[in-house]
């Protein structure tokens, strides 16, 4: 059954949607089965898989609203390499549509149960913004991967984040944990980016991924071709930061399963 990992951060600009395809991609070129699921109204995670938003005949909106049913709504991102199920604007309707329902925060949940089985991991984009659309997905999660840059104002909403996550597990979802910290748009030459990353390893220690991910013109062109930079230019600083990413986190779940394992 597929690990569900939600990618988010309430303050945006930190490489939310580039860590989301980029990761679904070097996921997928590990040989396991990925799908990526994009909350955004903003269709970033979409457009940046190669899938045109304005074309989609099914998107997250029928999903949520059950006018489709996730087998239906998913489509393979061919050019990268993994599984969508992809999102436009229509989405922000969804929020509205479900306004009055009961058990509103726990579709996309419901919905992803019947394809779990299909995937090895399943990522989920969400909107920079604690939204009806942010805790479903929050819900639907086992775990959160949180981007952020190595800046003093993102320690302040790394702390927001986490009040968040224990307000969720407290009302909605009490399995929800921690993926793990990713510091993007890194540059080791800036003090302050060494400072908040000893920051962020004394508090946080192991859920911090040793692997960082850079500056990288290529990780910006990227999308404009509508390609995660691993299929854009291999070669690339962020395609191969982000296969480090990949690696360690298979390394990981192979780490707690084993454990599990011995512990039974």
């Amino acid at each position: 059954m597929a690990r569900v990992i939600a990618v988010t951060n309430q303050k945006g600009g930190v490489g939310k949607t580039t860590t989301c395809v980029n990761l679904a991609a070097s996921l997928a070129a590990t040989k396991r089965r990925v799908l990526l699921v994009d909350m955004d109204p903003q269709g970033n995670a979409t457009m940046g898989s190669g899938v045109d938003k304005s074309g989609l005949e099914l998107s997250g909106y029928d999903l949520l609203t059950k006018r489709a049913s996730a087998v239906e709504v998913i489509i393979p991102a061919e050019a990268s390499g993994f599984d969508i199920m992809p999102s436009n604007g229509d989405l922000t309707a969804a929020e509205v549509a479900l306004m009055n329902e009961i058990g509103r925060e726990h579709r996309l949940r419901l919905a992803l149960n019947s394809v779990r089985d299909n995937y090895d991991y399943v990522l989920i984009d969400c909107p920079p913004s604690l939204s009806l659309l942010t805790v479903n997905a929050l819900s639907a999660a086992d775990s959160v991967l949180i981007p952020m840059q190595c800046e003093y104002y993102a320690l302040e909403g790394l702390a927001a984040l986490m009040n968040t996550v224990e307000q969720i597990k407290e009302t909605v979802n009490p399995n929800l944990e921690i993926e793990g910290i990713l510091r993007t748009m890194y540059d080791p030459r800036n003090s302050l980016t060494l400072d908040v990353s000893s920051q962020l390893n004394e508090y946080f220690g192991d859920k911090v991924y040793r692997a960082v991910i850079p500056r990288n013109v290529r990780l910006a062109e990227a999308p404009s071709y509508g390609l995660p930079a691993l299929k854009y230019d291999r070669a690339s600083k962020g395609a191969i930061a982000y296969l480090a990413l990949a690696g360690e986190m298979v390394r990981r779940h192979g780490a707690k399963k084993t454990s599990a394992q011995v512990a039974v």
